[in-house]
């Protein structure tokens, strides 16, 4: 049993909304296909199935048994052909009798692959979100991410039901399922909708572990339902905030349950976890007084980019072109925020067809944001360990973020050349901002091996776009 006070916790009416496989479902919409029966996917590599899977329908995930995210070499069928195979499905413990196949033969020929659109589903996100304006102030809605949000509903449910009769959850779950509907009426998505009449933990956590499965794609929780549905949530990884190796952590002080979690000494979790075991002990009692009209903005610790690369990369120097490229296009993004790093890190991830561990490597330097010297620190840092092998994954990061202004010179420095690269570097940042990333290439970018060309049409990593931080 609790001992929390909740008449003393403050109280909101929040509706935590997500959008049901979203960029699936935008890919289906566009196509005329119902996103609730349709078996498609969002590919990374459409044009030749060698892709990842970054998206896909519900019906797609049933079938197959697939994630969002996910290589399509674990897909129990040849994606060229639509047959099935015996290989893969031997691997993943899959049957191979004559039924199974052909159940999964006829749901591959019926998949429809498609490539990403990240500026469709960016202008089907506003949309989205000039709907919800319709219910709610603009400060009274958060958005989470693409496709999900928070919307504080407290002031809008009298606007709305005026009926004293009603109770406040009655009223809450009357204008969310209007939302549900304005949202489909409008874009042909459905959305699913956790709300509670506490806080956003725990709209949060009815829409994880109970309305995506509701019929109505609905569920209400507050405190009156914390020892029976929070502390009923089986798996420790499916409570907001708990990944395996926190579990792990927790497991390690007996504690196997959220119900556990919340009855244990909060003194002893600050002591092993700090602040996040007593953060994590507030909210498996279903406390929580994060306010969607201030959320919390997370300090920004580092600017990076990583991107999985079309093709395996045998050749050190096509290799050491795209580290070069992507040097430049996280220095550029240091400028834009008037930061130098202190620190740089590489990782290098090799093709699944070699051996090897991944190459991490970081080093310390003076205070800099110039594209020379951290493009020579990161090739430095590759050549120190790498020596053979298919690259696969490639990411750079650059941390320890100082304010422009602090310079650090050394005797040996030629003050008058250091002055001189930084006006060329504004100059040439001048140009780019103006007319494109693209507008002002170094030779090298002509060769086969170069990506930016291909990633200035990208937004987010994906098709359709930008080159992150550059356009």
């Amino acid at each position: 049993m609790t001992l929390i006070d909740y008449s003393l916790e403050p109280r909101s009416d929040i509706a935590f909304i997500d959008m049901k496989s979203f960029y699936a479902s935008v890919e289906c919409i566009a196509r005329g296909l119902h996103p609730l029966k349709t078996s498609l996917c969002v590919m990374s590599r459409a044009d030749n199935c060698k892709g990842l899977i970054l998206a896909s329908s519900p019906v797609f995930k049933k079938v197959f048994g697939r994630k969002n995210v996910g290589r399509t070499y674990d897909l129990p069928f040849d994606l060229h052909t639509r047959r099935f195979s015996y290989y893969k499905a031997e691997r993943q413990g899959l049957p191979t009798d004559a039924a199974f196949v052909r159940f999964i033969e006829a749901w591959a020929r019926a998949t429809v692959i498609v490539p990403p659109r990240m500026s469709e589903y960016i202008r089907i996100n506003m949309q989205i979100q000039r709907i919800l304006q319709n219910f709610a102030t603009t400060s009274e809605i958060y958005p989470y991410s693409i496709d999900e949000g928070f919307v504080d509903l407290t002031t809008s449910l009298n606007y709305f039901f005026p009926d004293p009769t009603l109770s406040r959850k009655d009223k809450l779950d009357l204008l969310s399922a209007q939302i549900q509907r304005a949202i489909w009426k409008e874009t042909g998505l459905y959305s699913t909708v956790g709300m509670s009449n506490a806080n956003p933990l725990l709209a949060k956590l009815a829409l994880d572990n109970e309305a995506k499965n509701a019929k109505n794609m609905r569920a209400n929780w507050s405190y009156e339902d914390v020892e029976t549905k929070v502390w009923g949530i089986e798996k420790m990884t499916d409570f907001w905030g708990i990944g395996s190796r926190m579990e792990k952590r927790l497991n390690q002080l007996k504690i196997y349950t959220i119900k556990e979690l919340a009855q244990a000494d909060a003194d002893l979790l600050k002591k092993h976890l700090g602040i996040m075991g007593v953060e994590l002990w507030f909210h498996a009692n279903g406390i929580d007084e994060s306010n969607v009209h201030h959320p919390y903005k997370v300090k920004s610790h580092g600017i990076g980019n990583s991107q999985i690369l079309p093709k395996d990369y045998r050749q050190k120097g096509d290799i050491e072109l795209i580290l070069r490229e992507m040097a430049e296009q996280v220095a550029v993004r240091l400028r834009r925020v008037r930061k130098k790093t202190t620190c740089v890190s590489i990782h290098v991830g090799y093709s699944r067809t070699e051996e090897k561990k991944s190459i991490q490597a970081q080093r310390k330097i003076d205070p800099t944001n110039q594209t020379k010297p951290l493009t020579e620190v990161v090739l430095d840092l590759f050549r120190q360990k790498y020596t053979s092998g298919a690259v696969r994954r490639v990411g750079i990061s650059y941390q320890g973020l100082v304010d422009e202004a602090i310079t650090v010179f050394s005797l040996f420095d030629d003050y008058e050349q250091v002055e001189k690269e930084e006006k060329l570097q504004k100059a040439v940042d001048t140009i780019r901002d103006e007319f494109g990333f693209t507008s002002l290439l170094k030779a090298n970018s002509l060769l086969e091996s170069s990506r930016v060309k291909a990633r200035s049409q990208l937004v987010g990593g994906h098709s359709a776009g930008g080159l992150d931080g550059l356009t």
